[in-house]
């Protein structure tokens, strides 16, 4: 098994920060904290006032605000606060330890992640990963929790947090949701309705799309940046939960991370579109003073935008959602969300990488001056 050079930790834009040192933020103490304490304190309480208007409001959010407005927030929380049954807690701990023993016990190739600023290289065999050194504590227990404090962590000698939250129990659980859906659908009206099916069809085929490339998961932001905190493992296990514009979009989506995965494994010495890549060669200094290099993508989809396949992950789940029609804004919620999320995560990612590349990362903007859509953005 062949290991990653340390001078070809090829790509910019998932290249790991430092997970010693605390994370870094672009904005003031107040705004930075207040934010993460909205976060960690709305974030459930809104979710299940999301469900209670889809599942007993008939989806209006008029009538979730006059029963709180009725009942008070506090109370109506707590009276509409779902509480599992046991079968419900069977169910759920019954697919998170089927998932597990996949994760455990499945025979897989043996695949590595992008090298660490602390000079450690993630082994995964059958999808599991070793913790390391790349790890800490900012200092303060609300960043910690938030953010999290390790970047590979697992318990026990094989079983990694990172990949089960974010692909074992959360992608699968994704696509099993969907397939339930129909079935339920089917149960309550003898049919299954088409828009039900496109729905259904677009997030299964994303889902493929994502275990089909699932190697170069473990180069991106999710896994090589961000530690293991509520940011992302409760997102992962919460929210992940026109046919053929969507099958298009995903196979851009997966076409985009393929260029980028293929420009890392040959260290540039591959074709993009008929032709060789265009690339910056880019120096920098890891925390332990070492100088090294990596090679940044300027061409084929990278040439367009320095995050491009952000447009067609937005798309993907708008052209699942559009089946809904235009009566409701709930439906579309996700899709606000992920352009949200996506948009923030392309600025941080440069921020970044402005930070870790300096005049190198210039040049890059030079030559791709959008972030995320081409000629606007």
């Amino acid at each position: 098994m062949a290991k990653p050079k340390a001078t070809s930790a090829a790509g910019a834009k998932s290249a790991a920060a430092p997970a010693s040192a605390p994370p870094a933020t672009v904005h003031s103490a107040l705004v930075t904290y207040s934010s993460m304490l909205a976060l960690l304190s709305l974030c459930p309480p809104f979710v299940i006032l999301l469900w209670y208007t889809m599942v007993h409001a008939d989806g209006s959010v008029v009538k979730t605000y006059e029963y709180l407005r009725d009942h008070g927030v506090v109370e109506g929380l707590k009276s509409i606060w779902p509480v599992p049954t046991l079968i419900a807690w069977k169910i759920i701990f019954g697919f998170g330890l089927f998932e597990a023993a996949l994760q455990l016990l499945l025979p897989g190739k043996r695949f590595e992640g992008p090298v660490s600023p602390s000079g450690n290289v993630p082994v995964y065999k059958g999808h599991i990963a070793p913790s390391s050194s790349d790890s800490g504590s900012s200092g303060n227990v609300i960043i910690d929790f938030y953010w999290g404090m390790e970047l590979y962590p697992r318990i026990g000698k094989h079983f990694d947090i990172k990949v089960f939250t974010n692909c074992r129990f959360g992608m699968m659980s994704w696509a099993v949701l969907a397939v339930t859906y129909c079935i339920k659908q089917y149960e309550m009206n003898g049919s299954v309705s088409d828009s039900m099916l496109v729905n259904t069809a677009l997030m299964l085929i994303y889902v493929t799309k994502f275990f089909w490339w699932e190697s170069g998961y473990w180069c991106t932001m999710d896994i090589a940046h961000d530690r293991a905190g509520f940011y992302i493992c409760w997102g992962c296990l919460l929210a992940l939960s026109i046919l053929l514009a969507g099958m298009l979009c995903i196979y851009i989506n997966y076409d985009c991370d393929r260029q980028r995965q293929e420009f890392r494994r040959t260290n540039g010495k591959c074709s993009i579109w008929g032709k060789a890549p265009s690339k910056i060669v880019a120096s920098y200094t890891t925390t332990k003073g070492e100088t090294k290099s990596s090679l940044l993508l300027t061409s084929g989809w990278w040439g367009l935008s320095r995050h491009f396949h952000y447009v067609p992950e937005i798309l993907s789940a708008f052209f699942w959602t559009v089946p809904a029609l235009f009566n409701h804004f709930l439906p579309y919620f996700y899709v606000i969300f992920l352009t949200i999320l996506l948009f923030d995560r392309a600025k941080r990612d440069d921020d970044r990488c402005s930070s870790k590349y300096g005049k190198y990362w210039k040049m890059y903007c030079n030559k791709v001056p959008y972030r995320v859509i081409p000629g606007i953005y």
